[in-house]
């Protein structure tokens, strides 16, 4: 990061192609440790140049910064932790709803989903031109999927990537999460651990 000419006393904003799924992660990545001030690009670099804004070629030869990165300064959950969520107050699971129900999976070697786990794909989390939806709207999304604030609150999908995503619709709808870093692929590395398939519900329709 400071080779990217990240300081600690300047913004960073991060942003991709559209629909902040990568984007999210940077951000998530840069608060954990510790940079006070991280922005989205709300609809990425196609809102931007959509909104005919300068783009360029060139690549930029930053000054090098002087970030410190001090990790834990988000909420993280370990499989014991995850698994307490869902039974306790709230685990979300963001990957599409098939992946959830078990009915496919081409990344890990094990369907399904954590029992408990309530389907909650991030693709919900935007609009059809891949900006956010407002912030009311999402939390009453949360709040139909029992994520309030107040309640633990966790998320997880393949491998931590679009549950980034999800903490960061959460943080817009003012709900407190702790991110499964690990998520699934860390789940099914113990055969000892519970799967579950199956269920879903009309939120499923969202991913």
């Amino acid at each position: 990061m400071r080779a990217a000419g990240v300081s600690r006393d300047r913004p960073v904003v991060v942003y991709d192609d559209g629909d902040a799924m990568s984007a999210a992660r940077g951000w998530w990545t840069l608060r954990f440790f510790g940079h006070p001030d991280v922005r989205v690009l709300d609809g990425g670099y196609r809102a931007w140049a959509g909104a005919g804004l300068p783009v360029t070629t060139a690549g930029p030869a930053p000054v090098p910064g002087d970030f410190i990165a001090d990790p834990g300064q988000m909420p993280v959950l370990d499989a014991a932790g995850a698994q307490a969520a869902a039974r306790t107050g709230r685990l979300l699971d963001a990957r599409a709803g098939e992946r959830y129900r078990g009915e496919t999976e081409l990344v890990d070697p094990v369907a399904g989903h954590i029992p408990g786990a309530v389907s909650a794909p991030a693709t919900g989390n935007v609009n059809p031109d891949g900006t956010f939806r407002d912030p009311a709207e999402l939390a009453a999304r949360f709040a139909g999927l029992g994520a309030v604030p107040g309640a633990p609150v966790g998320t997880y999908c393949g491998s931590g990537v679009t549950a980034a995503h999800e903490i960061l619709a959460l943080t817009l709808a003012g709900v407190p999460a702790a991110l499964y870093v690990g998520s699934w692929s860390n789940w099914v590395t113990d055969p000892a651990r519970p799967v579950a398939t199956g269920g879903g519900g009309p939120d499923d329709a969202t991913g």
